[in-house]
């Protein structure tokens, strides 16, 4: 209950900060010329992770303020409609969001009320850079020019704000920052789900080799904290020619309290995925022997309920994984080699699974051929690791998957499962065992 309450606060708060969409007519003072660039202050304003999935990653925002004219608002690219087309537009991949305008202060009681960061660096920036921005920013909250299609690593919340500062150093923030990232973008998304361990394996399961490549730091100004870090790193070359820092000055609004510290490195989930891999896999192999030896429905019912929910756990993402693949612009889904661990045909596990709890005959023979199948393709998969084009950092799901897979597949082979026999009415009669003899 605390959980669906402060998700339901989450979602009133962002309906609330969605204010009308700005029109020509009620442009701030910096979109109609009338800000001087020496009366306006511009911050990177960078908020700390949330409780929900969406918020693990934090968020980021620009505030405009004319210190003479007494205005100020703040520019939040990370808007998106809460409608009934929601779910099915993310899941395609074709998730609009558009950037608009509120009280900063407003903002700000809001991210204090979900106990979340809120940090603010004064950007150091000429009077005409400060115009510039200021006003590319009034332009791009107008309805004509404020939607965009989101992408979670390259068009977000957070890398707009990053190339809009880009654009008025003249590109030298992105010459800067050109050099090696410190870890992938997969390494990165596993730092940031640690929060929490089977949404984390989730996401690992569903996305490719593309988030394993090696990334520049501009790259990872995909995150919010990576963008403050990167700013506060920066130098620009002032009126007088010297190099300055880009931020003036930094400080917090408000430091969220009780929250974990976001991890450096990513977790090291491989040897615990593998003990859970081994364990389960030769569980199945027990189950099966000790059913061979008693013969009674207690192991069948088990092995059954087992099969069961491996179909559940890893069948439902595998063919979400295929659809994906197939069926939507999540390129990051394409040509996954999970797909060799988990797929449609893990599905099978389900019905198969609830069969032989029944006591089908023919469920034993059924599942030994999908358990062979499926052992066989993720084989297959470790096996084509070592060609250059398999490069996908998956061992953590391969060292999961396989030896269940394998375990299932020894289950209904070594020692297989028999269904119990059938008792049959039979209308020959019954042989006495004496014979009673007289003389």
């Amino acid at each position: 209950m605390p959980r669906l309450t402060r998700f339901l606060t989450c979602l009133l708060g962002l309906l609330l900060l969605a204010a009308t969409p700005a029109s020509a007519q009620d442009m701030p003072p910096w979109g109609t010329g009338d800000s001087k660039g020496e009366d306006l202050s511009i911050y990177l304003v960078t908020f700390g992770p949330g409780d929900d999935v969406a918020s693990w990653w934090g968020h980021g925002s620009l505030v405009v303020e004319d210190q003479r004219l007494k205005q100020s608002r703040l520019y939040n690219y990370g808007m998106f409609s809460f409608d009934e087309r929601m779910l099915m537009r993310y899941a395609m991949g074709r998730l609009e969001f558009w950037v608009d305008d509120a009280s900063p202060a407003g903002t700000f009681r809001f991210y204090r009320s979900l106990n979340r960061d809120v940090r603010l660096q004064e950007l150091n920036l000429s009077p005409e850079q400060r115009v510039e921005l200021a006003k590319a920013l009034a332009v791009n909250v107008l309805p004509e020019n404020r939607n965009y299609l989101y992408q979670h690593y390259a068009d977000n919340c957070v890398t707009r704000l990053r190339d809009g500062i880009d654009r008025v150093l003249g590109g030298t923030f992105q010459q800067a920052m050109s050099g090696p990232g410190r870890m992938t973008l997969r390494e990165h998304t596993r730092r940031y789900t640690a929060v929490g361990p089977p949404m984390s394996v989730l996401l690992d399961f569903l996305m490719n080799d593309e988030i394993d490549k090696p990334i520049t730091r501009w790259q990872e100004a995909f995150l919010p904290d990576e963008l403050e870090r990167q700013v506060a790193e920066m130098q620009v070359v002032g009126p007088d020619g010297q190099k300055h820092p880009l931020v003036a000055r930094a400080f917090s609004v408000y430091t969220a309290t009780g929250r974990p510290a976001l991890p450096e490195q990513p977790p090291k989930y491989a040897p615990v995925l593998l003990l859970m891999g081994l364990v389960f896999g030769g569980g199945a192999v027990g189950l099966a022997l000790w059913g061979r030896r008693s013969g009674g429905r207690a192991p069948r019912v088990l092995l059954g309920l087992q099969n069961l929910l491996v179909g559940l756990v890893f069948g439902i993402p595998g063919f979400a994984l295929f659809i994906m693949w197939l069926f939507t612009d999540h390129t990051v889904t394409y040509h996954n080699e999970n797909l060799f661990q988990a797929n449609p045909l893990t599905l099978l596990a389900i019905p198969f699974g609830v069969q032989l709890m029944l006591g089908s005959k023919k469920a034993p023979g059924r599942m030994r051929l999908l358990w062979w199948v499926l052992a066989g393709v993720g084989v297959l998969g470790l096996v084509l690791k070592v060609l250059p084009p398999f490069d996908q950092d998956n061992w953590r799901l391969i060292g999961l998957i396989l030896p269940i897979s394998l375990g299932m597949a020894g289950a209904f082979t070594r020692a297989r499962v028999q269904a119990p026999a059938e008792v049959r009415p039979s209308s020959e009669p019954v042989a006495p065992s004496l014979k009673a003899s007289g003389s």
